[in-house]
């Protein structure tokens, strides 16, 4: 797809996500065409793209150890008072979530989601 069209279809400014897809295609999320026909594409099949590969490039890879309680970075040696069990959590099922989670996966309760509300999908 054009990036325009992508742009259009979820109200997102252009240039906003020709950065997003920058990164996602260093990191081999998507595909870009350059030439007569410009665009992008996944990189492999929704079915094959976890949750965790889109998030990493965008986020950095310490996203899963980020404190989402404070603004200032605790650490183990520094905890916020939430900290340890934030820590268990991230791990076991924030990190196994977002690897077992599919674009495929997504897509599907979007759409099932849709059909149900009778909301039309963009």
């Amino acid at each position: 797809m054009l990036l325009h069209e992508i742009a259009v279809a979820g109200s997102l400014p252009e240039n906003f996500l020709a950065k997003i897809f920058q990164k996602l295609a260093r990191a081999g999320v998507l595909v870009s065409s350059r030439g007569v026909v410009r665009g992008y594409a996944l990189a492999r099949k929704p079915k094959d793209l976890s949750v965790k590969e889109i998030l990493l490039p965008l986020e950095g890879s310490n996203f899963l150890e980020r404190c989402i309680f404070w603004s200032h970075r605790c650490a183990d040696a520094d905890p916020c008072p939430l900290h340890f069990r934030w820590k268990q959590l991230r791990q076991k099922v924030v990190g196994e979530l977002m690897e077992r989670t599919t674009l495929k996966d997504l897509a599907k309760a979007r759409r099932i989601r849709t059909e149900q509300t009778g909301l039309k999908s963009n």
